[in-house]
């Protein structure tokens, strides 16, 4: 599995190309540029047919290098990494970091291939790519790109629980530029995978997260706030800027409203909040239910400053 990560702490879901995959590509390819050559021969042959034989053998040697080299170079370049076999077998040529490969890499790689390809009929680049751990061949490692697959199977990804609604906004001013990718990537896994977890294991992770990402932005965790609690209301705000910066102002997610008073006994609780601390997994300074209760809104056009009550 590829490495990168995006704004939005999602890993994407680029995968190494294997050696049979590649193997069928380059055969594709290959197919199409010998067609592609024997036709062109064959009028450039009809037509120069009043030239010298040595005319005609620079003529071929010229069609060769244009068709066989040239060729493939051009179509990886104006397809971003996306030859005939390549678009077949559902691969791309991308760049190191994940981003589309231009005429230079394409060019690198199509000289190379000339040598560990058709000159060694591939026995080179079949050895590369045996010893790469990804796979790699030697134009690949010198333009520095990866041939990755595009269709992968279709896995189900675990549910990212929102936060609660008395949470909303509460960590809007939040610094958020220090905290990496790595860190956004783990909190983002451990929120979806926390309800198949032990519940001693997922406090304490949860626990460690949330100093990890307390450190980075510069402000302490609230101790009134359950730590999953307080991860998942960081993720949302950072996926909430991140909504904007792509998409504008206008496009900004609108903070849920406070809930309504419930008839529970005149309790105005939200109501299926998953964040209570386990049993026995350390200690939370304030009660879960106390942290749960929002304090009721000065007016009903004003809401509460803080968004939950502060502990008695």
């Amino acid at each position: 599995m590829s490495e990168l990560v995006t704004g939005e702490a999602v890993a994407l879901e680029l995968r190494p190309a294997k050696l049979p995959s590649r193997a069928l590509a380059v055969l594709l390819d290959l197919a199409v540029a010998l067609i592609a050559y024997l036709v062109v021969a064959t009028g450039v042959v009809i037509a120069t047919a009043s030239l010298d034989e040595a005319a005609q053998t620079a003529l071929s040697i010229a069609m060769f290098v244009l068709l066989l080299v040239g060729g493939p170079i051009a179509v990886e370049t104006l397809s971003h990494g996306r030859s005939l076999g390549k678009l077949a077998c559902g691969l791309r040529v991308v760049r190191d970091d994940g981003g589309p490969i231009r005429f230079r890499h394409a060019l690198v790689r199509g000289l190379i291939g000339v040598i560990e390809i058709l000159m060694t009929l591939g026995v080179v680049a079949v050895i590369a790519s045996l010893v790469s751990a990804r796979g790699r061949r030697l134009g690949d490692v010198f333009a520095g790109t990866l041939v990755v697959r595009e269709r992968v199977p279709v896995t189900r990804t675990g549910f990212v629980p929102p936060p609660p609604p008395w949470l909303a906004g509460r960590f809007a001013g939040l610094d958020l530029s220090a905290v990496p990718d790595g860190l956004w990537l783990a909190v983002r896994q451990y929120l979806a995978r926390m309800q198949q977890l032990d519940p001693q294991v997922a406090w304490s992770m949860a626990e460690r997260l949330a100093t990890d990402l307390a450190g980075r932005t510069g402000a302490p965790a609230p101790h009134d706030v359950p730590p999953a609690a307080y991860l998942a209301a960081v993720l949302q705000e950072r996926q909430a800027r991140e909504a904007r910066r792509a998409f504008g102002n206008g496009a900004a997610v609108a903070a849920p409203p406070p809930p309504a008073p419930g008839a529970n006994g005149g309790s105005s609780a939200p109501v299926g909040v998953p964040y209570v601390p386990p049993a026995g997994a350390g200690h939370s300074p304030v009660a879960p239910d106390v942290v749960r209760q929002p304090a009721p809104p000065a007016s009903r056009d004003e809401p509460p400053a803080t968004g939950f009550a502060p502990p008695a």
